[in-house]
């Protein structure tokens, strides 16, 4: 029998629960259960429908509780759940959070099977971030990262017929935007501290960095006032704000009032741009960012899932063989090609090859950072220090005064010893 979603609320904040499998194997020999937690806008019910079928018929006697968590408020719920060794056997985590999450004490070290989850062809942002001083506690599962997306109409107008693969012919291109009246190259306001990150990167710095367990900002080093002398000069080829960020207002609908020729952002925002505006849906490019160097990508920062196992778990080996499954070639493909994403490893390029938004970010992904690997990492989102930073380089500071006193408050934060 076909297994279905039956869905049911389940603790604090309703959260859905998908029950997933035939009612009869609650009566088998074994009975066994296990429990999964997912995140909401991942990878889809009928995915994890077709996932959970056929692990179940491969394991007899097996039945998969798939729980849907909310983003909202799962940082205390899965710390809970770790530390209380009350929890699921297989959680899905946001790919920057791995690092809170091992300094509970309650993740299962994978290190020992990488080799066979075909770690050697993980994409970077995922993989990395899973780490922790060398060992791998997050299992790559999807990623996410920004390209360009570019009007094909603009373009065509002042006849760029070949894509900018490089900074200096992306600012070629995007001054020559500007000669139409009416138009901005691009529009970039000047909180976007993603893709601050990667002009960091791409020069060879770091928001911050560890030593001998010490974390340290680094946003007045060198690299990063050439990360932020970039930026600063693209975003003035357009007519971002500088005190503003992306969701002020939400890009996507400044670049659908026809005015903006570029935008950078993850692929999942053209359909919010044909939303304002359908007519352009033949009319939307997208190319990766473009690096240093013409044959490299420019660094991009990854958003995405990892895996990880509690170290609670009931069974630890059918665990580990649902990670196996959801993170191999066939259901990897399958979410990449459906969902419109980034698969876990380079490998799987090929197959988002006629999609040409996740194409761009594949391509990208090969370049792909995290954010630094601290478990207190979340309290220098909170308090948008980068964002402040950049607003105030824009707005005239020196970058490298500006980065000390941001880099400042970033070392406290990190050490875990102040209030967050």
């Amino acid at each position: 029998m076909k297994p279905t979603l039956t869905v049911r609320a389940v603790g604090i904040g309703a959260a859905a629960s998908l029950l997933v499998g035939c009612s009869n194997l609650s009566s088998s020999d074994d009975g066994r259960v296990l429990e999964v937690w997912m995140m909401n806008y991942s990878a889809g019910e009928e995915f994890l429908d077709q996932v959970v079928a056929e692990f179940e018929e491969a394991n007899d006697g097996v039945e998969v509780e798939v729980t849907i968590q909310e983003w909202g408020g799962i940082g205390e719920k899965v710390t809970e759940a770790l530390t209380s060794g009350d929890g699921p056997d297989v959680i899905e985590v946001g790919n920057t959070q791995v690092a809170q999450y091992v300094a509970t004490g309650g993740l299962s070290d994978l290190t020992n099977q990488v080799i066979s989850l075909s770690g050697d062809d993980w994409i970077p942002g995922l993989a990395d971030p899973g780490q922790f001083y060398g060992h791998q506690y997050g299992i790559p599962f999807y990623a996410a990262n920004r390209v360009v997306i570019y009007r094909k109409d603009h373009f065509a107008d002042v006849g760029i017929n070949e894509l900018p693969t490089d900074r200096e012919e992306w600012l070629e291109a995007t001054t020559l935007l500007n000669d139409v009246p009416g138009r901005q190259g691009i529009y970039l306001p000047g909180k976007n501290w993603y893709v601050l990150a990667g002009f960091i990167w791409d020069e060879g710095g770091d928001l911050a960095v560890e030593s001998a367990g010490n974390w340290t900002g680094t946003l007045d080093t060198p690299e990063a006032a050439a990360g932020m002398e970039f930026y600063a000069e693209l975003q003035a080829l357009g007519n971002g704000p500088a005190d503003a960020d992306e969701a002020d207002p939400p890009h996507e609908e400044v670049f659908a009032e026809n005015e903006v020729s570029q935008l950078i952002s993850t692929p999942g925002s053209a359909a919010a741009i044909l939303s304002a505006n359908p007519e352009l849906e033949d009319q939307l490019g997208f190319f990766p960012v473009p690096g240093k160097e013409s044959d490299t990508p420019g660094a991009v920062f990854t958003g995405g899932s990892n895996l990880v196992i509690p170290h609670a778990t009931d069974d630890l080996r059918l665990a580990y063989e649902f990670v196996k499954l959801l993170t191999g070639d066939k259901w990897q493909s399958e979410l990449a090609t459906s969902m419109n994403l980034v698969p876990n490893r380079t490998t799987l390029a090929d197959v988002v090859a006629d999609e040409p938004a996740t194409a761009a970010m594949v391509q990208g992904a090969v370049n792909g950072r995290a954010t630094p690997q601290s478990p207190h990492w979340a309290a220098v989102e909170e308090e948008d220090l980068i964002k402040e930073y950049q607003a105030a380089v824009l707005q005239g500071a020196d970058p490298i005064e500006a980065g000390r006193e941001a880099s400042e408050r970033i070392t406290e934060l990190l050490s875990g010893r102040v209030e967050e």
